[in-house]
């Protein structure tokens, strides 16, 4: 089964991670970008998921973070962060995943994020429901925005359009009973699929990022859109995914704060 090889490749990385973090002074650092870091261990967890799936479902192509050779999008792909929350590991900061989903003709078919710190596996089929650790999981029953706790990311990558991010933090922090910010996107999408937080939304993301975890937010019963509440949340860098109820509120208070879309 295509959920059995993303569960076992998940879990290898996971392994890795965790082994690897016990040293972290001896890990080496490069800057990708304004705020963006990758590490050899980015790169070894990403070697490890492929070497897996290709044992498992040999010769579909794959978009990962860390490759250079990236295929293109068409047809059958794997989607894969090997390391989302590089900066929360290498502070020690438990707030770090593994990301890891299947694309045929367009649409998340199947994906699962792994939480190595927690030991939490979150995985989802299309149209089969979202499980953590084989239970299945369900989003909240919040109606109301007034009393839904929402998680968002920080624009880190593109601070030409922070302004305007922070009007729309601002509204949805006089709007929400609260806000989180703890730096992995896919864990955040899980959360939300858990019940656990009531809404998330988020700009200057990449398919990798939100892939498996949109994929377990929607199965779960929520609701996934860009920020212009259409379809373009997998290659249109923003996301809000929220219960049915909240979601609309969380697009609202975008527009009205001016948020590009």
């Amino acid at each position: 089964m295509i959920l059995d090889a993303l569960i076992e490749a998940a879990r290898r990385a996971g392994d890795h991670l965790r082994r690897r973090q016990a040293d972290l002074e001896r890990i080496a650092i490069e800057t990708k970008g304004l705020n963006d870091f990758v590490t050899a261990v980015d790169r070894e967890s990403e070697d490890l998921i492929v070497s897996c799936l290709d044992e498992r479902c040999p010769g579909i192509p794959f978009l990962a973070e860390e490759s250079d050779d990236r295929k293109a999008a068409g047809g059958e792909r794997w989607i894969i962060d090997p390391l989302d929350g590089t900066t929360n590991y290498l502070h020690g900061y438990p707030c770090f995943s593994v990301s890891i989903a299947l694309e045929t003709g367009g649409d998340i078919v199947a994906g699962v994020v792994l939480d190595p710190v927690r030991d939490e596996l979150y995985a989802a089929e299309r149209r089969r429901g979202a499980t953590l650790n084989g239970t299945e999981i369900a989003v909240s029953g919040v109606r109301d925005l007034a009393a839904a706790l929402l998680v968002t990311g920080f624009p880190f990558k593109i601070l030409d359009r922070l302004d305007a991010y922070l009007a729309g933090l601002r509204l949805l922090l006089q709007r929400s009973s609260g806000l989180r910010r703890d730096g992995s996107a896919a864990l955040d999408l899980c959360y939300v699929g858990a019940g656990r937080l009531d809404g998330f939304w988020e700009f200057g993301l990449s398919p990798w990022d939100v892939a498996a975890g949109a994929l377990i937010v929607g199965e779960a019963g929520g609701r996934v859109s860009d920020a212009m509440d259409g379809p373009g949340w997998l290659e249109g860098e923003s996301i809000v995914a929220a219960t049915p109820a909240v979601h609309g509120d969380i697009v609202a208070a975008l527009r009205e704060a001016g948020v590009p879309m």
